[in-house]
């Protein structure tokens, strides 16, 4: 790969000239290729519209694979495009082997998959075994039956409690908001059970005691994985099996303690048992397909139960995710991390982003400790600043990557949609998350006019900001300094240093207060997480920098929320 120098005001870098077909046809030759890539999720309604008709489909996916593959990452992962009435987004699924219309066809999806591989690029796609739609067949056939239907055991339906079953059969809240019971009309029109939705009324949950509902989910596995794909993300991979007897949790303020407790609805032990049987599944099949795990959990340590070598490959580390711009959490975390993956031999995983979280470019635009969902811009060119060094350090760790769509644009999450246009279905129920995960969920600019700004012919299914033509990938490409060639390069780097996602720890460097320093091999990364500049060691030659470096002699002066890479060799 040719490595062209470049310099301006705003970064030190190498910009990797776009890699050609013969470069990356051996991705997919690669043995565990999973361990260190970079693997790029599309959100697809927000990525490309083919069509024109505003919502973005399988073949504007299809149509900009070319351009993924020249950003240099390794797989791409598809948020869920099934047959649904779109309750949350596609997340509420009515038929597992069908593509909705609004994203084409099952013809649509083998040629993106065809497609991708042809550039060196491996598809992983979303799946949702935690709750189906209520309009996937088994569940309107339940309700239609009436009580005693064999397949009201498919879910969890229950009798309610007080005198006439009026009350929930238990406490339990959803993530959405309000109750996770919702009392259904029986076929005599009367008031009758009650089932179970951890998520909205329209995301009734599967009971995974039911062997009927393991077998048709190996099923799916199978369909997919004859279809071509690589691997899957597993949506609430730390749900489906619950406690036995459904016991009150005993609280009401439940959400709060998601992510710092084992839940009797969460984590559960029992959840391991099917995803050996998955595995099983899987490794029928040639070529080193994996299995991604969307999986909260109290503690790093729980989460590396998910990829013990019997279960899955990856889990998503939102531990990483949640941890403000500072030196010493980082550093906390990247090392209970690393310490956690090591006795289960699975790499380790680093994110930022994604379709359920505000964009990192605005959390670091806001003071520390507000969470993962915020509402206010914050100071844009801080944002930015820091959301660069901070992409610069999660390449340079050991492991492998996700890239959300757009954060290579480093676009911003839009605070100010108005009420009318918001979709996210949490937004519309009482408590719960605070229902602003459309600000991430705009489709992406690709030119700097146009009635879209290069997403379609037509418009967008959100409204998109005046301000993003010039966040574009027009308005980017071949710029020097700008975001969108930084992680070209860094990518590229990356690629050309196989050694820089291998392994599966970090020599820690002495370095002033709030800076993080560490070598791997010859690589040394620096991450100045404070506002004033400081001055470091020269460690060799500059590699890469997300900001403007002034080198004298064997030091190098850093300036404040700046990352640099360097090499000793």
């Amino acid at each position: 790969m040719t490595l062209l120098r470049t310099k301006d005001a705003m970064s030190q870098q190498h910009t990797a000239a776009p890699a050609d077909d013969s470069a990356v046809a051996t991705v997919a030759d690669r043995r565990d290729w999973w361990r260190d890539a970079v693997i790029y999720q599309v959100y697809p309604r927000s990525f490309a519209d083919s069509n024109g008709d505003g919502m973005g489909d399988l073949e504007g996916v299809r149509s900009r694979l070319p351009y993924l593959r020249d950003l240099g990452v390794d797989a791409v992962w598809l948020s869920p495009f099934y047959a649904s009435p779109q309750a949350d987004a596609g997340y509420d699924v009515a038929d597992y082997r069908a593509v909705d219309p609004m994203f084409g066809n099952l013809l649509d999806a083998d040629a993106l998959i065809r497609d991708a591989h042809g550039l060196g690029l491996r598809i992983i796609v979303d799946l949702v075994p935690n709750h189906s739609s209520d309009q996937h067949e088994w569940f309107k056939r339940a309700v239609a039956e009436g009580p005693g239907s064999p397949l009201r055991e498919r879910y969890h339906f229950r009798p309610g409690k007080g005198k006439h079953g009026e009350l929930p059969p238990n406490d339990w809240e959803s993530i959405f908001g309000g109750p996770a019971w919702t009392r259904v009309t029986e076929p005599d029109g009367t008031p009758g059970e009650w089932y179970l939705h951890l998520f909205a009324p329209e995301q009734p949950d599967f009971n995974w005691e039911h062997p009927a509902v393991g077998d048709e989910f190996r099923s799916i596995l199978r369909f997919w994985l004859d279809m071509g794909v690589d691997g899957f993300r597993i949506d609430v991979a730390h749900g489906l099996v619950k406690a036995d007897g459904l016991p009150d949790l005993g609280s009401h303020d439940q959400l709060k303690l998601l992510g710092n407790d084992v839940m009797p609805f969460f984590d559960q032990d029992g959840v391991h048992e099917v995803y050996r049987q998955w595995r099983k599944v899987l490794d029928e099949y040639a070529g080193e397909r994996i299995f991604v795990a969307e999986a909260w959990t109290p503690t790093v340590e729980r989460t590396a139960n998910y990829v013990r070598p019997d279960e899955l490959h990856q889990a998503f580390n939102f531990q990483y995710l949640g941890t403000d711009w500072d030196a010493g959490q980082l550093r906390t975390v990247i090392d209970r991390t690393l310490e956690a993956m090591r006795p289960v031999g699975a790499p380790a995983t680093w994110v930022l982003s994604n379709h359920d979280v505000t964009r990192h470019a605005t959390r670091f635009a806001n003071p520390p400790g507000l969470g993962t969902q915020i509402r206010t811009a914050g100071d844009r060119a801080l944002g930015l600043r820091r959301a660069r060094a901070a992409t610069l350090l999660m390449l340079a760790l050991p492991g492998s990557a996700y890239v959300y769509q757009g954060e290579e644009l480093g676009l911003p999450d839009v605070v100010d949609l108005p009420d009318e246009v918001r979709q996210d279905p949490a937004y519309f129920r009482g408590a719960g998350q605070d229902g602003f995960r459309d600000g991430c969920r705009v489709p992406i600019p690709w030119t700097r006019t146009g009635s879209s700004y290069g997403f379609g012919s037509g418009g967008s299914w959100l409204p998109q900001p005046t301000t993003w033509g010039e966040l574009s990938v027009e308005a980017q490409q071949g710029v020097p300094g700008s975001t969108l060639e930084l992680y070209r390069s860094a990518l590229g780097v990356r690629r050309s240093r196989p050694d820089l996602g291998a392994g599966d720890s970090v020599q820690w460097l002495r370095a002033p207060e709030g800076v993080l320093a560490f070598r791997r091999g010859d690589f040394v990364c620096v991450a100045n997480t404070t506002g004033e500049s400081v001055t470091t060691p020269t460690y060799g030659r500059v590699l890469l920098a997300s900001g403007e470096l002034t080198e004298a002699g064997d030091e190098t002066k850093v300036p404040a929320d700046t990352t640099v890479w360097w090499t000793t060799a």
